[in-house]
């Protein structure tokens, strides 16, 4: 299938190098070999030895039109390295670097790359890329079914055996907190992590106090939030942060966190169907930022008095959309309404995932979810 993604990052790739970013197994080395096969270029993998050799040795051919360097990052002084070979390159060759989330995370320190590269960040599958990608083109409720029982990455949303993709999900979460985060932690602490992601599962969508957690896990405050960085810069988990601009009393500051793989996440209905729309509203907005350059965010609200949505998204310090999720309920949600008044410029949708029908109302719109998370267009 054709990646939402890959025609702007075939466009990029004309102008700089191309990071390509995102949690493991995502879909990221998949499309790295297509489009080196497609390009009749040249792919290299850091974790295969005689792909080191050549590496270190760079000893590709020179005259390759593009070339793909996975899990580059694991090299000593990666980035220094990365620079000569950009800087060295032939005139019209293209450099595409992939690799697990870590590389986000690694590139943030130093310089030297400034100017040289573009990142895009690639998500799981969403309703619109299954629609429109997929061989099966489902329609926007069959797709959001799949991707409620299954999950978006790949592996598992595309496979026709349910076992197979039960299998899957344990070995990616054994391995995630096995290999992944042992690379940012020491040993010892891994048995923590394994209970701090374990308690966070239980926790989608709720305010994330850090406090809390560290006294639950007998464990310095710093700690929990260094564990909790280490989950987010592997693209584990992503925190919404509160909005507070043009909205009275929005003082709350926790954060609430979400997974990347929504069959991770353990509740009710309506808790999955948050974490579902929490990922398509993050795809889109990072899809703002990396393919447009705009300055948007994804946020919620929440004020004083305990009035409360469960995402707001902004651009350029103006929120564009407010929206809540509801698993049944039709009945415009009070806090919708009111924060609608209050911000009469963004759209405000009540997202509801067993609508039937698109209800417009004074203030709101209340939305069949699969169609509008279709409608998003990534």
């Amino acid at each position: 299938m054709i990646r939402y993604l890959e025609p702007r990052l075939k466009k990029d790739l004309h102008k700089k190098m191309v990071f390509l970013l995102g949690a493991r197994q995502v879909g990221k080395t998949t499309l790295a070999r297509d489009l080196a096969r497609e390009a009749c270029g040249q792919y290299l993998s850091w974790d295969n030895h005689e792909d080191r050799a050549v590496i270190e040795a760079r000893a590709w051919d020179k005259r390759t039109p593009l070339l793909a360097l996975d899990e580059i990052h694991k090299m000593p002084d990666w980035k220094q390295w990365l620079k000569g070979v950009y800087d060295g390159k032939p005139s019209g060759q293209q450099i595409l670097i992939t690799g697990s989330a870590r590389i986000d995370t690694f590139r943030l320190s130093g310089e030297s790359l400034a100017g040289r590269y573009f990142p895009l960040r690639m998500h799981p599958l969403s309703v619109h890329e299954l629609c429109t990608s997929s061989d099966s083109k489902p329609s926007p409720e069959q797709a959001y079914a799949q991707i409620l029982a299954r999950g978006g990455f790949p592996e598992p949303c595309l496979n026709s055996d349910e076992t197979d993709a039960a299998r899957w999900r344990k070995q990616y979460y054994e391995g995630m907190v096995r290999d992944d985060i042992l690379e940012f932690s020491r040993l010892h602490e891994v048995a923590a992590m394994r209970v701090f992601v374990e308690l966070l599962r239980t926790r989608v969508g709720s305010l994330l106090s850090i406090a809390s957690i560290a006294r639950d896990l007998n464990l310095a405050q710093v700690t929990v939030k260094r564990y909790l960085t280490i989950l987010e810069a592997l693209y584990i988990v992503f925190t919404v942060k509160p909005w507070h601009k043009n909205i009275a009393r929005a003082t709350q500051q926790m954060p609430k966190v979400y997974f990347f793989d929504s069959g991770l996440v353990k509740g009710d209905a309506g808790v999955v169907f948050e974490n579902i729309v929490a990922n398509h509203l993050l795809k889109y907005t990072e899809w703002q930022q990396d393919a447009y350059g705009k300055d948007a965010e994804l946020h919620y609200i929440r004020t004083k008095d305990d009035a409360e949505i469960d995402f707001a998204m902004r651009q350029n310090d103006e929120l564009t959309h407010l929206i809540e999720c509801k698993v049944s309920d039709t009945k415009p949600h009070r806090a919708l309404v009111r924060f609608a008044k209050q911000a009469p410029h963004a759209k405000a949708i009540q997202l509801v995932q067993d609508a039937n029908h698109i209800i417009a109302l004074d203030e709101i719109t209340v939305y069949p979810a699969p169609q509008w998370l279709f409608e998003l267009g990534v």
